[in-house]
């Protein structure tokens, strides 16, 4: 009996999209969330969360309440071209400061920092970097896809990627698969970043607005998230 089952269960197929997955927005209010950092407006409109930019204020995050370890994860975003955002996995925020020694480098990390692996939001068409889908570690390492910044090979071919895919001012849908060390990402259904790094196995998601210094023009703009779901590995 015991070999029917073991042959049972290697034969099954692995889970597929559609079950277990679980709605991180609840399309009606912000119940579940927790807003760190900056002072940006967070609100609902439209079963869509909408994140606006606020002068002199710093980067600003809505944080799940709860925290994550392995999973897949999919939302749609849409963001104003003058505005940087991006989306939070396996972060941290502590009330008292943080020290890290990450191959020999000292990293220190402020109280109530918003800290962690950052799938970007990046719209800069004046650039053409357009790195949508990349991962940076906000507040600790950098850049981590791509690794060798705007005119390194990785990253010149993921900006030429980038003008293919990012589509401005209209909604693009991310997947992001975090599973042990590895981390994935695709955007509009094309493989993107692929790293593995295993700094932080788990810590909350949240919705980034970056902070505007001194730039009138830009305040007010704003980054919209939607569909945002999530299935635990």
């Amino acid at each position: 009996i015991l070999g029917i089952l073991l042959a049972i269960a290697l034969s099954a197929p692995a889970l597929k999209a559609g079950e277990g997955w679980v709605n991180l927005f609840n399309g009606q209010d912000l119940a579940g969330w927790v807003q760190r950092g900056g002072q940006a407006k967070y609100a609902v409109e439209n079963d869509t969360i909408v994140g606006t930019s606020v002068l002199n204020t710093p980067n600003s995050f809505l944080c799940t309440a709860k925290t994550y370890g392995d999973f897949i994860l999919e939302y749609d975003f849409k963001v104003d071209p003058r505005l940087n955002s991006g989306v939070q996995i396996r972060s941290e925020c502590f009330d008292t400061p943080k020290h890290l020694d990450w191959n020999g480098k000292k990293i220190q990390i402020p109280a109530g920092r918003v800290h962690g692996y950052q799938v970007e939001i990046d719209p800069d068409v004046p650039r053409k970097r357009l790195w949508s889908a990349g991962l940076y570690d906000e507040s600790r390492r950098g850049w981590l896809y791509p690794s060798d910044g705007e005119k390194g090979p990785q990253g010149k071919a993921f900006s030429e990627q980038g003008l293919r895919l990012f589509k401005p001012q209209d909604w693009n849908h991310v997947r992001v698969e975090a599973i042990g060390d590895s981390i994935k990402t695709w955007l509009n259904g094309t493989p993107c970043a692929d790293i593995k790094d295993g700094l932080t196995p788990r810590g909350f998601i949240a919705l980034q607005v970056h902070g505007i210094k001194d730039d009138q023009a830009r305040a007010g703009t704003q980054v919209r998230w939607r569909n945002l779901r999530l299935q635990e590995m």
